[in-house]
């Protein structure tokens, strides 16, 4: 007696041993756990640790929510100035409903994909080239808004987008390295007109000072021939003033005196 009711409870044990190894599941720290009973889903998701489920009877599918980073391909489109571009982007973006994520659509990681690729596209018709090239942080938060709005029914939510690169053919590129030459030429010499300008002034000032003293310029001009020669490197021609020339004369002219 004592025998059989030892098999007995050992093959009950063996048994509970095989229905635990069935029923047992473990759902790691970063996923949900949504179950399925008989196709019907079976109330919320499934916190992380262990949990049990009806062997034969239940379905468990584990929901990553870990944060998604998702390159979107390069999309190739006309900007409102009629340019040809190709702009690609990154998705981030995370599960924040488990049940909804596998209820309300088939596959959540292709769907943002497509939405993704179909918002870029539209995003480069409504834009102009320079706002791609110069203002694409309004650009990353209309594309964002425009992703967010179907995902949030997929119990998506997205984090962040990001324009990474913007190709432009070739002729486009060539054309705006001669524009921006033509624009830096322009600046300088707007620069050297105006320095023209500048010392232009302040040679006149000079001049209208140096006329009420004549003296003054006679002193600059020894200033300047020190400072030539003072060089070594050059030949220099110094003028004599005309008067200086004219008293030489003179003095040639008169006779000595007896």
């Amino acid at each position: 007696m004592v025998q059989e009711l030892l098999a007995v409870l050992a093959g009950a044990g063996a048994a509970g041993l095989v229905y635990f190894a069935a029923a047992a599941r473990v759902v790691k720290q970063y996923e949900r756990g949504v179950v399925f009973r008989l196709g019907r889903l079976r109330g919320t998701a499934r916190n992380p640790g262990l949990t049990m489920i009806v062997p034969g009877v239940d379905r468990i599918r584990r929901v990553n929510l870990q944060i998604v980073t998702m390159p979107v391909p390069a999309q190739e489109g006309i900007t409102r100035d009629n340019v040809t571009v190709r702009v690609d982007a990154v998705v981030y973006f995370r599960v924040v409903d488990a049940a909804a994520a596998i209820v309300n659509v088939e596959d959540y990681r292709f769907a943002v994909s497509q939405m993704a690729q179909t918002s870029l596209r539209s995003i480069i018709g409504k834009s102009d080239l320079d706002d791609l090239l110069s203002n694409r942080e309004k650009l990353n938060e209309g594309l964002e808004l425009m992703i967010d709005s179907p995902a949030i029914g997929w119990g998506v939510q997205i984090d962040r987008v990001e324009i990474k690169d913007v190709s432009l053919p070739e002729s486009m590129k060539r054309s705006m390295a001669r524009q921006a030459e033509a624009d830096r030429e322009r600046r300088a010499r707007v620069i050297n007109a105006d320095a023209e300008l500048q010392a232009s002034k302040k040679l006149a000032e000079a001049a209208k000072q140096m006329s009420e003293t004549p003296a003054a310029l006679q002193l600059r001009l020894l200033q300047t021939v020190v400072a030539v020669a003072a060089e070594k490197n050059s030949t220099l021609v110094l003028p004599f003033p005309v008067e200086l020339l004219r008293f030489l004369e003179r003095a040639q002219q008169t006779p000595p005196e007896r």
